[in-house]
């Protein structure tokens, strides 16, 4: 993995060559999306109208390295494969059912975040923005394919030895593909509504703002829309179906007929996804059947109450169209992080220009939620949750920013530094349990006898 420059003299390589093998495109996603390497740091240097300060600031800079990416992604996937697993004996950590907020519930928000961050040192200088715009697309690609693949149903799970997905029922949308979206979009954003014409216009947090101003109407604009939307739309009576023993199936009315409701049963959110891509096409065990009107075990899984309503089985799609919206505004928030890293060179600078924003949407999110009423909800991805979970990251990215690039503490990182180098493809194989169907497919005369089944 090549390390993060902070200031690169070099010029620009040309794109690395496509390939269509699976492993390969993990491979090239998570370079693109999750690792700011040197092929994809054009500088715009090529000519020799250097100035002799940029001569000098380039040796002494080249090779320097913000270690802290990596640990704070490491650390979010230790952080999720921890909650994955343990999620199952210890529900107080595993996702809330519906409003609130847990310790699985900031991964995601994280991951998005931290893709942000690298995005501002992967376009801190783009010679060609048409050039550079294909190469998004293309990576976004190849990450929602991905996605499709690992997410979208075809693979069976674990203690299921069977693979293959009917189109007319797969899962369009997941969390690679949520992240490839929001990738897309923040890059399209860092590609074209930022002013490359002189750095040295910014020297405070104000004048950030001001050189990145359009992209944060894009955020301003995003959140509009989300919240007239979730809030002003009208949700109608709505009917699905589920299969029951041999090939019948059971149906289901639910009644709605309101606006603004961010209850499980008639949210926007879910009639959107309903409407566009189809609930047959949605994600089929909803986090909210673990809540106290869906299960007698809440908050963990279990059986229906005798008086649970008809939408406790309903297919419901955390990684929504809708939900998405914000999704993108969490990653368009570290985008403007990453700006701080190459404007701002000083540590103290760097600190300030972190931390008075992450304080703000920690303020601001708790306002939201007990205030205004407007509660933290990973599933609708509330403005609230996108506050506080970015306003954690910021403060979490802070901290261990001063830990391991001011303070040098890298030893006692070097285990979550590594998975942050290589973090999409650990999350592929561990997180979407690629690795262990592969190993459960070795057994001893009977598909039972591996060696996942005696573990789990």
């Amino acid at each position: 993995m090549v390390m993060y420059e902070l200031i690169k003299g070099g010029e620009a390589t040309a794109a690395s060559k496509p390939n269509n093998e699976l492993s390969n495109a993990v491979a090239a996603a998570d370079n693109a999306l999750l690792s700011p390497h040197e092929d994809d740091i054009e500088t715009g240097v090529r000519n020799a109208t250097n100035t002799s300060q940029e001569k000098e600031e380039a040796p002494a800079a080249r090779g320097s390295r913000l270690v802290s990416l990596d640990v704070f992604r490491g650390l979010t996937v230790a952080l999720m494969i921890f909650v994955d697993y343990a999620g199952a004996f210890l529900p107080a950590i595993n996702h809330s059912p519906w409003n609130g907020i847990t310790l699985a519930d900031v991964v995601m928000p994280f991951f998005l975040f931290i893709v942000g961050v690298a995005l501002a040192l992967t376009y801190k200088r783009v010679s060609s923005k048409a050039i550079a715009t294909k190469k998004a697309v293309l990576r976004a690609m190849k990450l929602f394919i991905v996605g499709l693949i690992v997410q979208g149903g075809f693979f069976h799970g674990v203690h299921n030895l069977t693979y293959g997905v009917d189109i007319l029922r797969i899962r369009w949308m997941g969390i690679l593909q949520r992240i490839a979206v929001a990738y897309l979009l923040a890059a399209i954003c860092e590609i074209w509504l930022k002013n490359d014409d002189d750095d040295s216009d910014v020297y405070s947090g104000y004048s950030l703002i001001r050189r990145y101003r359009f992209q944060l109407l894009v955020s301003l604009i995003l959140t509009t829309i989300y919240m007239v939307l979730l809030y002003g739309s009208y949700v109608p009576d709505w009917e699905y179906q589920i299969p029951v023993a041999g090939s019948k199936t059971k149906s289901f009315s639910v009644k709605c007929g309101v606006r603004g409701d961010i209850g499980p049963a008639c949210n926007a959110v879910g009639m959107i996804d309903r409407q566009v891509l189809g609930i047959q096409h949605l994600y089929q065990r909803p986090m909210y059947e673990r809540t106290k009107q869906c299960s007698i075990n809440s908050p963990a899984s279990g059986p229906l109450p005798s008086d649970a309503p008809p939408w406790c089985q309903a297919p419901f799609d955390p990684e929504g169209l809708l939900s998405s919206v914000m999704a993108i505004v969490t990653c368009l928030i570290g985008l403007q992080f990453g700006h701080a890293i190459i404007h701002f060179k000083g540590h103290k600078n760097r600190i300030i220009q972190w931390m008075i924003p992450s304080i703000f949407l920690l303020v601001f999110a708790f306002l939201l939620d007990f205030g205004f009423g407007m509660h933290m909800n990973k599933a609708l991805y509330t403005l609230s949750y996108t506050c506080f979970t970015t306003g954690v990251a910021g403060i979490l990215f802070t901290g261990l920013y001063v830990l391991v690039d001011v303070c040098g503490c890298r030893k006692p990182t070097l285990a979550v530094e590594w998975l942050g180098m290589h973090a999409l493809m650990i999350y592929i194989l561990i997180g979407c349990n690629i690795l262990p169907v592969f190993i459960q497919g070795f057994y001893w005369r009977e598909p039972k006898n591996n060696v996942v089944s005696s573990l789990i």
